[in-house]
């Protein structure tokens, strides 16, 4: 006997966030033990609080930028395509699930404009691994860096084939 599901998109359920990611999810042990509110005190000064359109709350976007180097997320567009489909992202970041996420560009803008001629990202990072490092999240036995190079991702049409020397091998 098949048990079909008919027109399951179509219903009004009553959900809590909370319940919908798992106990176990990696984010869960994060924000119980990782205090972001100081964020706010660091980015306090690059702020105007009393006029213009309200701004997307410092610590949402660096903790958008966390899921995506925590979760090998390269591309902002990417990162907010996946924020608006995971429900545990969605809950690590304070949304509801019918919450607009900020856009790519306010990310980019955010981090090329605002964020740039300062040291923050450091200090953030720093701090972060600081508080991992005091509950035994982390230990700094060993530290593995990644310089891999990424071809950005540009105009498709506009290629240049190029040959690049790279010690004693050729590639195209």
């Amino acid at each position: 006997m098949i048990n079909e599901i008919n027109n399951i998109q179509q219903k009004i359920e009553l959900v809590c966030i909370e319940n919908l990611v798992p106990k176990n999810h990696l984010l869960r042990d994060i924000d119980k033990y990782i205090d972001f509110s100081f964020i706010r005190d660091l980015t306090k000064d690059l702020y105007c609080h009393d006029n213009g359109r309200p701004a997307v709350d410092p610590i949402v976007l660096f903790k958008m930028l966390f899921i995506g180097y925590l979760f090998g997320i390269r591309s902002e567009r990417q990162l907010v395509r996946d924020i608006e489909v995971n429900v545990a992202y969605r809950w690590f970041l304070g949304f509801s699930l019918t919450d607009k996420i900020p856009d790519h560009s306010t990310i980019r803008q955010n981090r090329i404009r605002r964020f740039k001629v300062t040291n923050i990202a450091q200090e953030i990072f720093d701090n972060i691994v600081l508080q991992a490092i005091s509950y035994g999240l982390v230990r700094g036995n060993i530290l593995y860096s990644d310089f891999t190079h990424l071809k950005a991702n540009a105009n498709k049409r506009k290629f240049i084939e190029q040959e690049v020397e790279v010690g004693s091998s050729t590639l195209i």
